[in-house]
């Protein structure tokens, strides 16, 4: 009897596997005796699977705030994550890449938060003086958010030149520079910063020195601007979903003769264009109308058409009085809304126990049929003061930075949100990982 080791070769495995790049073939020994083969028992299977998306990069703040958070069987859960596997959901959202340290909507910022897990990712939309689309967060964002002051030709063409603060006066700093003002050649020159700036600053140097304490300059050298289809080509690159946010025009419409419905389309005509599956597309509006024109002309983008929600500015807003804000949850179904996002505050509240819980919004809903998607999580500094504004119906309970994993568990388990935006994607991916939450196809 003779024992001949044997390694089953990609011809002999190809109806199983097809012998795609992620599946790995192990020995088997093979025993032969005259013309009978038999087949020896080993615990190592023949072919296995290697789940896609695994390579998965969260760094360590994701262990900075289980280690953070008060003793209790979420931290006890999470903790027994932290060798993982990690891998990449839908629930994580990229809200405008990945800025609590790159600058947003640039490519850089995007492809951080692919590569922490995020399975959207978002290019917020709006256009350029000869009517191209790029990602901007708003259109008249210019002067925070990249080098245009430092550039004399570029900076004189902005709606409002830099002035510089008048410290006898306590007059601030101000200025205001819009894609509008520029062509697309003229915003591609530019390079994206960290979002801020100095009003105390009396030069152009100083104004653009506006970075929070809680964010960094560290990979902000030279962000790379993006336009809209360029972002497109990147993200099918990556591998992620696209949620395309259509900001509301700080000019007047029909802007040199395109009006607000020939610029809601365009953004999705640009997916077709480039042959991106709808169902791999999540267009969002503030604006109501934009969401209704998408459902009703454009079938194969209704479903996933994403409202969101800025009624908490309207004036007596209360997440727990339906009748604080109209239409109804029950109205926007009707109307062919799938999915609505609000900010964070809006879902949550606290009960007599001084539990966080789903807010009557969210149980409403909920109870609707709708989908919910939450933002933005990471997009405030330390909790260890209530957490601001996108804490603000849950600060009396909230006073350290391990609170977030609480926030996103109540998010996830008993408002049963969708997905979570955040400005550092990882940790919501730490999240969605450890729960086993499906993986992003």
């Amino acid at each position: 009897m003779k024992h001949t080791p044997i390694l089953a070769s990609c011809l002999l495995l190809i109806t199983l596997t097809g012998c795609a790049d992620d599946t790995e073939i192990v020995e088997k020994e093979v025993v032969v005796s005259n013309t009978e083969v038999e087949i020896v028992k080993v615990p190592t299977p023949v072919i296995v699977e290697v789940a896609q998306g695994t390579n998965i990069q969260l760094g360590a703040r994701p262990d900075y705030l289980i280690d953070d958070m008060t003793t209790s069987a979420l931290k006890t859960k999470l903790e027994s994550c932290k060798d993982g596997p990690f891998y990449r959901t839908d629930f994580s959202i990229g809200h405008r890449g990945a800025p609590m340290q790159y600058p947003e909507h640039t490519q850089e910022s995007y492809i951080a938060a692919a590569r922490m897990g995020a399975g959207i990712v978002e290019c917020d939309v709006t256009f350029t003086n000869d009517k191209e689309l790029v990602c901007r967060h708003s259109q008249c964002d210019l002067h925070t958010t990249t080098n245009i002051l430092a550039i004399p030709e570029l900076a004189a063409k902005c709606s409002v030149p830099f002035t510089p603060a008048d410290p006898n006066s306590g007059t601030p700093a101000t200025a205001k520079c819009c894609t509008s003002d520029i062509s697309l050649a003229e915003f591609l020159t530019l390079e994206g910063k960290m979002d801020g700036a100095n009003t105390n600053a009396t030069n152009v140097s100083d104004y653009m020195k506006g970075t929070p304490s809680w964010r960094t300059d560290l990979y902000a050298t030279s962000g790379t601007l993006m336009t809209h289809k360029q972002s497109i080509a990147l993200f099918k690159e990556l591998g992620v979903k696209m949620t395309p946010e259509l900001k509301s025009p700080q000019v007047s419409m029909p802007f040199n003769g395109m009006t607000q419905t020939q610029y809601a389309q365009k953004m999705l005509d640009e997916y077709t264009q480039m042959e991106v599956p709808a169902n791999h597309v999540y267009p969002q509006s503030f604006n109501l109308a934009d969401v209704e024109y998408w459902i009703n002309t454009n079938p194969e983008f209704a479903t996933q058409s994403v409202y969101l929600d800025g009624r908490d500015s309207n004036a007596g807003f209360d997440p727990n009085n339906a009748a604080t804000w109209q239409p109804s949850m029950a109205e926007l179904a009707t109307d062919g809304v799938k999915i609505i996002a609000p900010p964070i505050w809006v879902l949550l509240t606290i009960d007599n126990d001084n539990n966080i819980v789903p807010s009557q919004y969210a149980i409403d809903a909920k109870a609707a049929g709708l989908n919910i998607i939450a933002w933005s999580l990471e997009r405030s500094g330390p909790l260890n003061k209530g957490g601001g504004y996108y804490y603000q119906s849950i600060s009396d309970v909230i006073d350290n930075d391990g609170d977030m994993f609480t926030v996103v568990d109540v998010l996830a388990q008993e408002v049963g949100v969708m997905g979570i935006f955040s400005d550092w994607p990882a940790t919501v991916s730490y999240y969605a990982s450890c729960n086993k939450m499906p993986a992003s196809i």
